[in-house]
Order: structure tokens, then C-alpha cells, then sequence
């Protein structure tokens, strides 16, 4: 079931990567395609979800964009999304306000004829680099259910539809498959920001489902303090994930749901395995160069500064409102118990 699983994907994979290639070669009329900005007050009250009817059987995708190096990868990213019929639409929030217009054009251009399903792909330009844009609310989400996701996170379709499935059941929790964890120092008496192996209180953007209503929380309400923890993001260039634990579990008083993925590859993880020129080498040998380029991935004070963040925002906002969550959800019901068979231990439903 894997093997097949996995060759699904990256037949699936190679065909968008085919169309995109031809995509690329087509003439580009400059003039005939354009790019979305948003509107000049995304806190509007007309904005706030609560306030519309919103679709509950599908999902908004919304994909942060830096990196020029990065928009291959981007593409095939974003017309993969299209292609599932869960999808309603999918932005792409490009945040590098040194990109030219006409790199953006050719961008808006492959991705409106990139699209495999009924999901449209749009670009937005956002109007700042400030991480805390990919939080803001916006009239063109027309769903309960949103993703923010990175440009350098590959997802199969099974392990997608499955989170969105958890995530209906748990619709006041994030759902992701990276998580991280906050933890008090005893030694220090500090939060910090750390990984444990057994629980987890916070869910990354390379991969997080949540409720459309939290985007008008984080960017628009909580007053001075919010505006503040806001500041503290924009200052440290990071930790805006953070910051929306901290909403979402402050106000659902619940911690996050970490789902169990198929096939997730992180072509960004400073872990790959890298050449001299930095340039990661995919599975069939392609050298790619897809480094980790983004506003935060500064790598070596990284978890010092997130240490910062959640001691920031603690101070701020008077309690620490993360929540730890224990285990993980799998999409599979096998059976646990053990039986004798051919003179092994083997689960019971083994050699049927």
C-alpha cells in the first residue's frame, strides 16, 4: 500500500512539474494578467467571518512566498493543492517586496493556467514583508477551514484530506504535522522553546489547519497587548506561528492536534542533506537549490530567539495560555494485540 501510495505521488508530482515546464515556454502577454493587493483595511468589520456565511466542506489554501529561488517548487506546490476537490481556491501571499513586477506578472500568469481542479490560484502581493500579513483576514476566503502553509512543504493528497478531516471534528484546535513545545526552565525559571518526544504545545505554518475567525483575531482584536506581541514578531522577523498558539489556545483553552502524515517532504529542514553550493538533492538525483531562505530561518540563534518570543508574549499577556497535547492521530485502525504465528509474535491480523 505504500510503495503504491508513494508511486501515486510522484506520478502525480511529475505531471505537474511536465505542465508547469510547458507553462513556463508559453508566450506571456504582460499586459492581460495582474496581481491582488489587499484591501486598504483588512480589520473591516465586514471581514470578520462570524459575520458570513462560510463553506464548511472545503478549504482555503494560503501558501507564504519569499524566495524567487523557491517559485518552481511554489508552483508545483500550489497547482497540487488545486488539483484536491477540497480545495476552494488557493493564494499565494508573496511577502519579498523586492521581487519586480514582472517576475510577479509571470508568477500570476503560470499560476492562473496551473490549476488541475476547480480551485482558481492567485497571487497577492502582500502589502509588507511582515510575517504577521500571512495572519491577515480576507474577503476572498469564502471558508471555515484555512491552511497556512510554506513554499518548500510538499503534502500527498491522503495526508491532506485526512487533516482537514480531523480538523472538522476539532474545528476549535490547530491541526498540523510540525509541532514544537514550550517548556519552563527550572535552572533559569524561563520559558523557553524546545522539541520533547512524548507532548507538544505548538503547531508550525509549514502545515497548519485552523478556523478562519482566528485570522481576524490575531490581526484585528486583543487590543494594545495584541498590537504589541504583534510588534514583537515583526521586530524578532519570526515567531508569528507563535503568536497564533497563543490566540487559539487562549481562547479554546485547548492545545493543538499533531497529525500522522504518509509522505510530507520539508525541502526546506536545515537537515537535508546538502552539497559545497548548498543546493539539496531530490530523490531522482535533480539538484535543487531550495535552501532555507525565508525572513526566519536564521539557523543559529533560532530556538534562543523563540525562547524570547514566548517569554515576550507571556509578559504581555499576563498567563501563559499554551497547552501541551499528548500523542498523535494516524489514519490507520490495525489491530494492537499480539498473537503466536509460525513461531513469531505478530500483531493478530497479520498473515490472514
Amino acid at each position: 500500500m505504500w510503495k503504491k501510495s508513494r508511486l501515486k505521488f510522484h506520478t502525480i508530482t511529475s505531471m505537474v512539474n511536465v505542465l508547469l515546464y510547458v507553462c513556463l515556454l508559453l508566450p506571456l502577454p504582460l499586459g492581460a494578467f495582474s496581481f491582488h493587493t489587499l484591501p486598504s483595511d483588512p480589520c473591516d468589520p465586514a471581514n470578520e467571518p462570524g459575520r458570513r456565511n462560510l463553506r464548511a466542506d472545503q478549504i482555503t489554501v494560503l501558501i507564504n512566498g519569499y524566495s524567487e529561488s523557491r517559485i518552481p517548487l511554489l508552483q508545483t506546490i500550489a497547482a497540487t493543492y488545486s488539483a484536491s476537490p477540497l480545495v476552494s481556491s488557493v493564494l499565494v501571499l508573496w511577502g519579498n517586496p523586492s521581487t519586480s513586477s514582472q517576475t510577479l506578472a509571470h508568477l500570476a500568469h503560470n499560476l492562473s493556467i496551473s490549476s488541475f481542479g476547480q480551485a482558481t490560484i492567485s497571487l497577492v502581493r502582500q502589502r509588507s514583508s511582515s510575517l504577521n500579513d500571512r495572519f491577515l483576514p480576507r474577503s476572498s476566503i469564502e471558508t471555515q477551514a484555512v491552511l497556512i502553509c510554506d513554499d518548500d512543504v510538499e503534502v500527498d493528497h491522503k495526508s491532506f484530506h485526512f487533516a482537514f478531516r480531523i480538523w472538522r471534528s476539532n474545528p476549535d484546535n490547530l491541526i498540523g504535522f510540525f509541532v514544537r513545545s514550550h517548556d519552563l526552565d527550572l535552572s533559569s525559571r524561563k520559558w523557553i522553546y524546545t522539541v520533547h518526544p512524548d507532548k507538544y504545545s505548538i503547531v508550525l505554518t509549514k502545515f497548519m489547519i485552523l478556523k478562519s475567525q482566528n485570522l481576524f483575531e490575531y490581526s484585528c482584536k486583543g487590543g494594545s497587548n495584541m498590537s504589541e506581541m504583534r510588534k514583537t514578531v515583526d521586530r524578532m522577523q519570526n515567531c508569528e506561528d507563535i503568536l497564533m498558539n497563543f490566540v487559539v489556545a487562549d481562547q479554546a483553552n485547548k492545545g493543538p492536534i499533531l497529525v500522522g502524515a504518509e509522505r510530507v517532504r520539508d525541502w526546506g529542514d536545515a537537515r537535508n542533506d546538502e552539497n559545497d553550493d548548498g543546493r539539496l538533492e531530490s530523490e531522482n538525483g535533480a539538484r535543487k537549490s531550495v535552501k532555507a531562505v525565508g525572513l526566519s530561518s536564521r539557523r543559529g540563534e533560532h530556538r534562543k530567539r523563540r525562547g524570547e518570543c514566548i517569554r515576550e508574549f507571556h509578559k504581555l499577556l499576563g498567563r501563559m495560555p499554551l497547552r501541551y497535547s499528548y500523542g498523535k492521530v494516524v489514519n490507520s485502525v490495525g489491530e494492537q494485540g499480539l498473537c503466536m504465528k509460525r513461531g513469531k509474535l505478530v500483531f493478530c491480523d497479520q498473515y490472514q
